[in-house]
C-alpha cells in the first residue's frame, strides 16, 4: 500500500512548493511558497518538534509519561502537543498573551496544560513565558526544556529537511530564500544547507516592526528603541536567539503589522491559500525587498508560508479585529477594494 502512514508523525515534512501568480503579478522572477500548512500540525514546527523530541529520546532523556516543557507563539506548543500525544509524554506550553484565543483552544485540544504570561516584559522577567517555562522545567521531575530559541536541533532540523527538500524541489535552480525569522531555525537551517550547495543563494530574513533582530543583524548591537508592542505572531523578537544564524542571512526587511494583515488577506482572495499571518509577513518582505533589487525572469525564489490559517479567523481574516486596530479605515494596497464585506440585512 502506498501514502499509508503508521500514525499521523509519517505525514511531516515533504510540503509541496506551490507558484504564485497574482500576488507576484509585478516581479519578473519565479515565486513559489513552500506550504509548510501542509504538515500535519499545519506548521513548520512540526519539524523541530519531532526532531528535538526523538534526540532527546536517543539519548534517553525521555520516557514514556516524561514531560515536555516549552515556550510558543502557539504554533510549536500545537506540534509538540501532536507529537507528545502520540509518544505518550505529558506537555506544558508556556504562551504569550498576545496570542489568540483559537491558538491556545487548539493547544488544550491536544491535552496540554497552557500557562498564560505577559508578551511587554523584558525576557528575564520572572513573568515573561521565558522564564515561566524555565521554572516549570525546573520543578517539575523527568522532564526537558525544549528551549527552541536556543537549541542547535532547530537549525537542524531544517537543515536535514526543509533545505533539501527546497534544493530537490527547484532541482538546484533556488536563487533566493525568503522567510519570516522568530526562532530563526526555519531559515537558518534551509539557508545553511542552501548555502553550501550554492553560495550565491540570497537569504532573505523578514523582520517584525518593534523586533530587535533586523538591528542585530546591521549593526551587532541591541537597539532597544527598536521594541516596541507588535501584532504578528511567531516572528520578531527582543532577545537574540542562537538558533539564528546571522551569517548565513544576506539582508534583513522589516515589516509592519498593518500591510501584514492586509496582505495575508489578498494571499487567499487572489491565490485560494489561506496562510496565516506570517504568510502575509514573508509575501509584504519579498515585494517591499523588490522595490530596491531588481530581479530577473531567471531568478527563482522560494518563500516559506509557515502556518494555517484557521489559526487567525479573530484576527486578520476577522473584519471586526482589524477594524479595531485601524487597519480598515484606509485602502493600503493600491486602493484595491478586495478586502471589503457587504452584509445584506
Amino acid at each position: 500500500m502506498t501514502h499509508v502512514y503508521g500514525n499521523i508523525l509519517g505525514l511531516i515534512g515533504h510540503t509541496p512548493l506551490v507558484k504564485l501568480n497574482r500576488v507576484t503579478n509585478d516581479i519578473s522572477a519565479t515565486v513559489y511558497a513552500k506550504l509548510e500548512s501542509c504538515n500535519p500540525g499545519h506548521s513548520t514546527k512540526d519539524r523541530i518538534a519531532l526532531h528535538i523530541i526523538e534526540a532527546a529520546e536517543k539519548k534517553g532523556l525521555l520516557k514514556h509519561g516524561s514531560t515536555i516543557v516549552e515556550t510558543t507563539s502557539g504554533n510549536t506548543g500545537f506540534s509538540i502537543a501532536m507529537v507528545s500525544i502520540i509518544k505518550g509524554y505529558q506537555c506544558i506550553l508556556a504562551v504569550s498573551d498576545k496570542t489568540k484565543a483559537e491558538k491556545i483552544a487548539y493547544l488544550k485540544a491536544l491535552g496540554a496544560t497552557v500557562y498564560i504570561c505577559p508578551a511587554n516584559v523584558a525576557p528575564d522577567d520572572p513573568r515573561s513565558y521565558y522564564e515561566v517555562a524555565k521554572k516549570i522545567a525546573a520543578e517539575t521531575p523527568d522532564s526537558i526544556y525544549i528551549n527552541q530559541y536556543f537549541n542547535e536541533l532547530n537549525i537542524d532540523a531544517h537543515y536535514q529537511s526543509t533545505g533539501p527538500e527546497i534544493w530537490e524541489q527547484t532541482e538546484g535552480k533556488i536563487t533566493h530564500l525568503i522567510a519570516c525569522t522568530g526562532t530563526g531555525g526555519t531559515l537558518s537551517g534551509s539557508a545553511k544547507f542552501l548555502k553550501e550547495k550554492n553560495p550565491d543563494i540570497k537569504i532573505i530574513g523578514v523582520d517584525a516592526s518593534g523586533s530587535i533582530l533586523k538591528g542585530f543583524h546591521e549593526t551587532g548591537t541591541i537597539n532597544h528603541s527598536d521594541i516596541h508592542p507588535y501584532q504578528i505572531e511567531g516572528m520578531g523578537k527582543n532577545l537574540i536567539p542562537s538558533a539564528l544564524l546571522f551569517d548565513k542571512i544576506d539582508e534583513f526587511i522589516r515589516v509592519n503589522d498593518e500591510l501584514s494583515a492586509h496582505r495575508t488577506r489578498e494571499i487567499a482572495l487572489k491565490e485560494g491559500i489561506m496562510g496565516g499571518y506570517t504568510t502575509g509577513a514573508v509575501v509584504q518582505g519579498l515585494l517591499q525587498y523588490a522595490t530596491t533589487h531588481e530581479f530577473s525572469k531567471e531568478d527563482v525564489v522560494v518563500v516559506i508560508f509557515p502556518d494555517h490559517g484557521s489559526r487567525y479567523i479573530t484576527k486578520v481574516y476577522s473584519d471586526e479585529w482589524m477594524t479595531e486596530q485601524g487597519f480598515m479605515n484606509n485602502d493600503v494596497l493600491n486602493d484595491e477594494k478586495v478586502f471589503k464585506t457587504e452584509v445584506i440585512k
